[in-house]
């Protein structure tokens, strides 16, 4: 695992400069066989590379031994000429010496492995990279830097403290400790319970703001769902016709609403199917609105509402009037909009954007970005809920260390001597 990797950091193709990183045990005696010498460390070197002598390019040269490095281990980056001559001839080199080309992730599976950060650190990187929006971006920096990581580290100290004190309880009933050490276990345990319950409540907000939030459009036929969508993403996503029953399956637009990523979904005109190619597109419809962030339902204003998209009506729907144009019949709660005329567009977007932002987490506190983290931190509560109805001392302590132990899973980090360390210390017993 250790040995010597390299991989190319830039761009794929050609462009002024290609970015190689290397890493791992080896890399300094490979840097010094390419450049003649090793560089100093931390400071860009022009060096003139060269391979059982044959030059292969002229590079800036940076030499980053470890453990101060991305990776935690001896560490170097070559910034070549971009084109693929250069990069294949320095690559042909890399592996004569030893080197291999790295897996996906593998340099930050070492940083990980080698103490440089912990899990949630390493995704925030990786969403980092994938991120379309500025606040995707603001997000996953936040977990990148620790955002998540700081306030599982305050949980699990606090978890930690408990369970030295129940911990002691058990080991050492005859020495001087507090009588009511049990009832302050369990307070302490339920403030905790609640703190990390209010996270898991949050609807799941950053989770929908890195992966993105579903919006259905549904509605009768003719209803004008299809030229909504095609107003909504500026273009001829979807087919318009006067015929009823034109979209018969779904059809999908990608749109940025306030920062947020949104799929818009067209579906096909609620009503009883005159065939099974229309049956199956309305039980496709009907499938979108059950896993929709959002249902934007659209009326005809020229027409009386339809039972089908009446019976969908709830919190999760946004109501529209379409063809306020052609007509004026009430809807309670309804946008008025054309998309014939444009009226009513601008306000129709501002909603889309209102509602975007309150499903999706805009905010500055760390959140749960990926369903591995509510998953431990679900365990680490269902473990806490346990410990009121655990009679012995016993498996109260054995509550709170799985508690702990779920809560560890979102860091990757398990330190059993830090229990010892707060038992022996907080309570001198052996002194």
């Amino acid at each position: 695992m250790s040995g010597p990797i390299f991989a190319l950091a830039s761009g794929a193709g050609r462009a002024a400069v290609a970015l190689l990183r290397l890493s791992g045990a080896g890399v300094e005696e490979l840097v010094a066989v390419l450049c003649g010498a090793l560089p100093e460390p931390r400071r860009a070197s022009l060096r003139r590379l060269t391979h059982e002598g044959v030059v292969l390019d002229r590079a800036l040269v940076l030499w980053l031994p470890g453990p101060g490095s991305y990776t935690g281990e001896d560490s170097a980056e070559l910034h070549l000429h971009g084109g693929p001559a250069v990069l294949a001839a320095v690559t042909e080199a890399l592996v004569a010496l030893g080197a291999r080309p790295a897996e996906p992730g593998e340099f930050t599976r070492r940083a990980f492995l080698n103490g440089r950060m912990d899990l949630t650190a390493a995704e925030g990187i990786a969403d980092l990279i994938a991120a379309e929006t500025e606040a995707q971006r603001r997000q996953a920096l936040r977990q990148a830097e620790g955002g998540l990581a700081a306030r599982h580290a305050e949980w699990a100290a606090r978890l930690t403290r408990l369970l030295a004190r129940q911990e002691a309880f058990i080991e050492f009933e005859e020495e001087d400790l507090p009588t009511d050490l049990d009832v302050q276990v369990s307070l302490a345990a339920g403030v905790l319970r609640e703190e990390m319950a209010a996270l898991l409540a949050d609807g799941g907000r950053a989770e929908k703001l890195r992966d993105g939030l579903a919006i259905a459009i549904l509605g009768a036929p003719n209803a004008g769902k299809s030229s909504l969508l095609n107003a909504l993403s500026g273009r001829d996503a979807a087919i318009v016709s006067a015929r009823a029953g034109t979209t018969r399956d779904v059809v999908e637009v990608r749109l940025i609403l306030a920062g947020v990523p949104v799929t818009l979904a067209d579906t096909a005109g609620l009503r009883e199917a005159a065939d099974e190619i229309e049956a199956e597109g309305v039980r496709r419809a009907l499938a979108r609105a059950e896993a929709a962030d959002l249902r934007m339902l659209v009326f005809a204003a020229d027409a009386e509402p339809d039972a089908a998209t009446l019976s969908l009506l709830g919190p999760e729907a946004l109501v529209v009037a379409n063809k306020s144009d052609l007509g004026d019949v009430a809807i309670e709660g309804a946008i008025r909009v054309s998309a014939r005329t444009g009226e009513g567009l601008d306000e129709l977007r501002a909603r889309l954007e209102g509602a975007a932002a309150a499903r999706a987490g805009l905010g500055e506190e760390a959140a749960l970005t990926r369903p591995r983290h509510r998953a431990a931190l679900r365990d680490a509560v269902e473990w806490l809920d346990r410990l009121p109805l655990a009679g012995l001392p016993e498996l109260r302590a054995e509550a709170l260390r799985n508690a702990l132990r779920a809560l560890s899973r979102l860091t990757g980090r398990v330190d059993v001597e830090q229990v010892l360390d707060l038992i022996f210390g907080e309570f001198c017993i052996g002194k």
